[in-house]
């Protein structure tokens, strides 16, 4: 029988992976910032045209604003943390989903518990 899990992806920590976290944990804290110029641009517009209530639409914009704001404050302690981190260590990327085949008198732990480890891009180790 087959069947669907979840399989983890680690990243072991080199020069060349740390420097594309870095440029990857920059550019989104960029686009956040971006995002939060559109929607004080968009709130002042909207404002101005007097078409909604500006309380509660101040409220939503602030709500907002906020959310991006925390994901900002996130990924600029990830960059600290990463600097932080020794080359080697290993981080979880992601998690995708596997085929595995089961059968009677396996080992259920064994068989479900799966780890894939990558350097630079090259598959070193599946556990």
């Amino acid at each position: 029988m087959d069947i669907i899990h979840k399989v983890t992806v680690k990243q072991i920590l080199t020069e060349t992976s740390k420097g594309r976290l870095v440029t990857r944990y920059q550019e989104q804290a960029a686009q956040l910032a971006k995002e939060c110029d559109q929607l004080r641009f968009e709130m002042k517009k909207i404002e101005r045209a007097k078409k909604y209530p500006s309380e509660k639409l101040r409220q939503h914009f602030d709500k907002e604003l906020e959310d991006r704001a925390e994901k900002i404050k996130l990924l600029d302690f990830q960059l600290d943390q990463l600097d932080l981190l020794p080359l080697g260590s290993e981080l979880k990327e992601k998690e995708v989903q596997g085929i595995s085949r089961v059968q009677v008198g396996d080992n259920w732990n064994d068989e479900i518990q799966r780890t894939i480890i990558i350097e630079d891009g090259i598959i070193k180790e599946i556990r």
